[in-house]
Parts: structure tokens; C-alpha cells; sequence
């Protein structure tokens, strides 16, 4: 194919290209992977062949690309799969029917984790669940329900686990909410960050390998509908690098990376901060 023939052309759009001297155009021409001719239907269908595929977009917009410059897509991608989403959710009674519902299919010993996206105030009910409630719905299944970054229920089944009990104290940075008996009631509080409610969520079992890929996967295309093709990784969260960040090395070895990424690195073990820059430095 000759370096000047598209290998898709985009016809009939309203395209915005950010370019101040042609702010709007018909058509794009691409090949691999970049723009090869912007303007009118006509000008642009000169770069086709008979190998060219040509998309109507029907009067479609068309904008670039969205850059999300703070975003956890190592750790969303790797939990994305086992994320249960109450974004647009209208009411609680809604909300709580959908927990029971995937707590009656979860299978042990994974948990049902419900990580942010949601606000009391886009409930009918205006208010967040009762612990009563979440245990109510899943007596057995462990339930990890994040609030913004300010506090997390959990339910019995995932105290167990977790094994809070009365002689668990707080630690730096958090408070395990307690009943009048001293024992932990299912809140967790970030007083003042929130490194109680991620250690708490990392404590739940992962997914094999092969399940992280495709969690990843799944995320990105998510990213990819609203929008976004790249983004700065905010690191933390418990996901260190390199072993964190195998999946996306082999998303980028198979080339099924549809973001760009980069990545903000912060140790993530404890005394071992040292050992950590020094892998790094060397890698890199």
C-alpha cells in the first residue's frame, strides 16, 4: 500500500480538531494509526484505495482523545472484573437489590466490593446503607463498600476474614469503628487518609493472571467508550512495580493496549523504600 493511501477514511462528521485556522472538518484520513489528511469529504477521499475502508459517521461528532492526568488504572484494571458498579444507581433500595443479587452468585472465597463511583445524594433515600442492611442482604458472602475516600463498610463475613476483632487497634491514620462493647462494628474511618480502607480492600483475594488481563482489558475499553485514550497513573494503592505491573506489560507485548499510560511510581513496602529505588533506577 503506498505511504500516502489511508487505511480508514472518516466521512460526513462534525470533526473537532483543535486546530484554530480549521477548527471543524468533514473528514480524516488515517493510517497507521495517525492522521494522514484533515478537511472536506472530497479532499480527504483522495488519500483512499480499494483497500481503504470508508466509515460514515452521519453528522456523528467527533473530538480528541480525553487525557485523564490522575487516574488509578493499575489498580482499577486489575479489580475492574470484581467491581460491582452503583454509578447511576437511582435509588438504595436499587443499590441493595444489586448487592444481594451478586452476593447470592459470588463464589467463595471472593468478596463482593463495591470501590467507589457513587454519592449518597444520587439515591431517591438520600443516605448510604446501614451496616444492618449490607449484612442483611449478604450474611455470608464478605462485602467491602467504599465511600468516597472517607470511610468503608464491611460487613460481618468480611470482618472474619479480615480479622478485625476488639483487640485489633487503630492504626496510624485510621480508626476501626466500635460498638459500646469495644468491638469492631463494620465502618472504617480515614482519620486523616485513607490507608485503613485500601489495606482493608487488598486483604480480599486477587485474580489469577490471566483474569487480570482481561480485567484490564475490560477497563480500558470502558476508559475507551468515555472517551479517554491516555492517562497518568497515580501509583499508590498498594500496587507496586514491577510484580503490579505485569499485566500491563503483557497488554503492551500483545499490542492490546488501547491507553496510553504513564506512570507515577511510589514503594509501597516499608523499609524497603531503598531496595526498591535502586531496582527501579536500574530497570529504567
Amino acid at each position: 500500500m503506498n505511504k500516502r493511501v489511508a487505511s480508514k477514511i472518516f466521512i460526513n462528521g462534525d470533526i473537532h480538531t483543535l486546530d484554530r485556522e480549521n477548527p471543524v472538518a468533514q473528514a480524516v484520513a488515517v493510517r497507521d494509526g495517525k492522521f494522514i489528511a484533515v478537511g472536506t469529504n472530497d479532499e480527504v477521499m483522495q488519500f483512499r484505495n480499494e483497500e481503504t475502508e470508508i466509515i460514515d459517521l452521519k453528522g456523528q461528532v467527533i473530538i480528541p482523545g480525553l487525557n485523564d492526568s490522575h487516574l488509578h488504572l493499575i489498580r482499577g484494571g486489575l479489580n475492574y472484573n470484581l467491581e460491582l458498579r452503583w454509578e447511576g444507581v437511582p435509588s438504595l433500595s436499587d443499590a441493595l437489590a444489586m448487592l444481594k443479587a451478586q452476593a447470592d452468585v459470588t463464589p467463595a472465597p471472593q468478596w463482593v466490593r463495591v470501590v467507589g463511583g457513587w454519592s449518597e445524594f444520587q439515591f431517591a433515600e438520600r443516605r448510604m446503607p446501614t451496616l444492618d442492611e449490607i449484612n442483611a442482604v449478604s450474611p455470608d458472602t464478605p462485602v467491602f463498600v467504599l465511600h468516597l475516600y472517607d470511610s468503608a463498610l464491611l460487613n460481618k463475613a468480611a470482618l472474619r476474614v479480615i480479622g478485625y476483632t476488639r483487640e485489633t487497634p487503630n492504626p496510624p491514620g485510621g480508626e476501626i469503628q466500635r460498638d459500646e462493647h469495644g468491638n469492631p462494628t463494620g465502618m472504617l474511618i480515614a482519620k486523616p487518609n485513607a490507608m485503613l480502607l485500601y489495606s482493608a480492600l487488598a486483604k480480599g483475594p486477587k485474580l489469577p493472571l490471566d483474569y487480570q488481563v482481561n480485567s484490564t482489558r475490560q477497563f480500558m475499553r470502558e476508559l475507551n467508550r468515555l472517551g479517554v485514550t491516555s492517562v497518568i497513573d497515580a501509583g499508590g494503592g498498594f500496587q507496586n512495580y514491577p510484580e503490579d505491573y505485569e499485566v500491563i506489560a503483557e497488554l503492551a507485548k500483545q499490542n492490546q493496549l488501547t491507553i496510553r499510560i504513564a506512570y507515577n511510581l511510589f514503594t509501597q513496602r516499608p523499609k524497603q523504600e531503598l531496595e526498591d529505588f535502586r531496582e527501579w533506577t536500574s530497570m529504567v
